[in-house]
């Protein structure tokens, strides 16, 4: 396969990309020919990695008014719901749910999913449809597994002994949501039993981390602490970590040095925790995220997910990232143009940081050829438009293609066919 005519971040012109087995072989100005070769025109759009989904919740998806809908919106409300649901949980309705929301989001150039599947249910049917899905998806994306505690470890007699047999049974990554602990004590023993389980099955750590609004929630500090002092900080995710948003700045700005010498990663999920946060308040109302600007000013590696998709807790979305990005920039104050020039770093790069598969992800010569090609001039153009992917390419095969986004204009008598750029 070659790519012609394609724009590349940072790069000036337009370029070739050559794909041989799956993997890219060149990157060139030079024409090429095109003898037999299967040819995708960029027509001079933006080619970049595939976007990345860091935190998901696949075995929710798409049960949003089942058995009945989220009528306050706060989390108390969702999780109650999803709980009565646990009485028709089957693993086929949990496949055919998570396969139709895989397909949305490969649709939006996901190639990454890392999904967080509650292991609550004494069969673990949500992890064992997971396995299942994952091996079903492996040729169109590659999916990250979480064995997520949903209530945390020790409000539960048997979630510990169900959270190491989730990890058993093949989930990559050990989760955990130590701000749901009946005490701060259990709080700090549960952040301390997940690293432990982390070293005994040789797994990443992706922690549901300060979720709250109450600026006592510290568990923040535990999992830096101890990222640091073992060393393992890369491996380490703390997910939506809101509460930072809430604490006072003497103690934020001890933390944040904290997290910065610890090199953990953060997750933060812009949809789903500004509709959730500040329920409680009056006015003025937290804006309910955590401290991305801060985070990023001192090179701590952040990226965004989309978090719940068309479930109890949240009843939009369509698994698009950009839709992510966008309300990210906005509630983080990231509308700095050289901030919005480099913002798709944070569904791409960022993330694939975060998943630890940088290794093999980005437009490089000798990389796989796992890419999409977005309706776009860069990452500016591509946030303001929410433009697109007209192809996602997966190991130098097309496994979605969408049509290029026009607009017909009936201006008089005249019908005027135009591209939808509103420049």
């Amino acid at each position: 396969m070659i790519i012609k005519d394609a724009l590349l971040r940072e790069k000036e012109g337009l370029w070739n990309i050559v794909i041989e087995n799956g993997e890219i072989t060149e990157i060139t100005k030079e024409f090429l020919p095109q003898n037999g070769v299967e040819v995708v025109d960029a027509k001079g759009n933006l080619v970049i990695p595939p976007f990345i989904e860091p935190h998901t919740h696949l075995d929710y998806a798409l049960t949003a008014g089942d058995p009945s809908w989220n009528i306050s919106g706060t989390l108390s409300e969702g999780l109650d719901i999803c709980k009565k649901r646990r009485e028709k949980l089957s693993k086929h309705e949990i496949k055919e749910r998570t396969r139709t929301a895989l397909k949305w989001l490969i649709a939006n150039g996901v190639q990454y999913v890392r999904t967080h599947t509650n292991i609550s249910d004494q069969q673990l049917v949500g992890l064992q449809a997971m396995l299942e899905i994952k091996e079903e998806f492996a040729n169109f994306l590659e999916l990250q597994i979480v064995a997520f505690p949903q209530q945390g470890i020790y409000t539960d007699s048997v979630m510990l002994s169900r959270l190491e047999e989730a990890l058993k049974e093949g989930a990559d990554i050990v989760g955990g949501a130590p701000h749901f602990e009946f005490t701060r004590e259990d709080s700090v023993k549960s952040v301390k039993k997940i690293f432990e389980l982390s070293q005994k099955y040789n797994c990443m750590i992706d922690i549901h981390c300060d979720e709250t609004d109450d600026d006592h929630s510290r568990a923040l500090e535990v999992v830096a602490s101890e990222a640091y002092h073992m060393g393992i900080g890369h491996l380490v995710t703390a997910s939506h970590t809101t509460a930072f948003g809430s604490y006072n700045n003497a103690y934020a700005f001890k933390l944040l040095d904290l997290a910065e010498k610890s090199r953990i990663n953060f997750i933060a999920n812009p949809l789903v925790n500004i509709n959730l946060q500040g329920r409680y308040d009056s006015y003025p109302i937290r804006r309910g995220i955590t401290r991305v600007k801060e985070l990023l000013a001192v090179g701590i590696n952040v990226c965004f997910g989309h978090d719940d998709l068309l479930d109890p807790i949240y009843p939009l979305g369509t698994g698009n990232m950009l839709q992510v990005l966008l309300m990210g920039v906005h509630v983080c104050h990231l509308t700095g143009y050289e901030q919005m020039r480099r913002s798709l770093d944070l569904i791409t790069y960022n993330s694939a940081i975060t998943l630890q598969i940088e290794d093999k992800y980005g437009i490089e010569v000798g990389n796989p050829a796992n890419l999409i090609i977005l309706q776009a001039t860069g990452d500016y153009d591509a946030l303001r438009r929410q433009s697109p992917v007209l192809y996602s390419i997966r190991f130098g095969k097309v496994i979605a293609e969408n049509n290029m986004l026009q607009a017909t204009l009936h201006l008089g008598n005249q019908a005027e066919k135009t591209s939808f750029s509103f420049n």
